[in-house]
């Protein structure tokens, strides 16, 4: 999912934007591409065509109307067969291990979701959270769309970083520089 518009950061089409020196929907590709995922599809908008230019893989153009409208129209789209991993753009820190572990840990349609204390740690913003179990957790930006519905929680940094503001990208930039020794 890399349509975004990045109006929160004011730095242009958002999936462009760099951490580590390399645009985020760059590295998410690339860790896609070392996990257990089999075939990627880019879905893009109309208000985010360098991006769509930038992507070494297939696309699904959808109409830019939102996270859930976008995936909505990709999941209409006849290459696209259920169940589906969705990662948005903006999970910089994202792994190979953590795609890895999410698959693993999915059993039909699943939403994965980072404790709100854990994203608070490390200095990122939570701009969604619900309970679930006693427990209040935010979304991670990854999630397996298919028959069913599932939650699995993970406290990965890979996860629990979304890059939604300049602040979130101040600390993501720091992150992708330090080792990743509680994951």
């Amino acid at each position: 999912m890399c349509g975004g518009r990045g109006t929160r950061l004011d730095r242009g089409e958002k999936p462009l934007v760099e951490v580590g020196g390399v645009p985020m929907v760059e590295r998410v590709r690339r860790v896609l591409a070392a996990s257990r995922v089999e075939r990627v599809y880019a879905v893009t908008a109309p208000h985010a065509p360098r991006t769509a230019g930038l992507l070494d893989c297939p696309r699904i153009e959808a109409p830019g109307e939102g996270y859930v409208p976008d995936l909505q129209h990709a999941l209409a789209d006849d290459r696209v067969a259920e169940p589906v991993l969705t990662v948005a753009a903006d999970v910089p820190l994202l792994t190979p291990g953590t795609v890895d572990r999410a698959l693993d840990a999915a059993e039909g349609a699943t939403t994965v979701a980072v404790p709100v204390g854990r994203k608070r740690a490390l200095g990122v913003t939570v701009d969604t959270a619900f309970r679930a179990g006693g427990r209040l957790l935010a979304p991670s930006g990854l999630n397996v769309v298919g028959d069913g519905e599932g939650l699995a929680v993970a406290t990965d940094r890979g996860l629990a970083v979304n890059v939604n503001r300049r602040r979130d990208l101040r600390r993501a930039r720091w992150l992708a520089g330090a080792p990743a020794a509680s994951d």
